[in-house]
């Protein structure tokens, strides 16, 4: 049998982190334990809001803010499960 591989992967780009939702705040704000060592409060931008759900032990892609980019950043992607399976395999993410 030929494996699946997901139709579309997005990757990291240049200015990115991948990260796993910690925990929800409120809002529209979540603590996320990024790969970089660092745990950012990041909030989902206006175009995501409506489109996405977002819920603990997610993996998402995080973009750092200019001011305050240790601290804070924007979710810019969330992955599904099947995709977060395919990036372990490939050994973009840590088992």
């Amino acid at each position: 049998m030929e494996e699946q591989q997901p139709e579309r992967v997005r990757l990291q780009r240049p200015g990115e982190i991948m990260g796993t939702v910690m925990e929800l705040l409120g809002g529209d704000r979540f603590r996320v334990d990024c790969n970089d060592g660092k745990v950012r409060i990041c909030r989902i931008p206006g175009k995501l809001r409506k489109k996405v759900w977002i819920r603990p032990n997610d993996v998402v892609l995080v973009e750092p803010w200019v001011a305050q980019g240790d601290a804070r950043g924007d979710l810019v992607w969330r992955y599904t499960g099947t995709q977060v399976l395919w990036l372990k395999k490939q050994g973009y993410i840590k088992q």
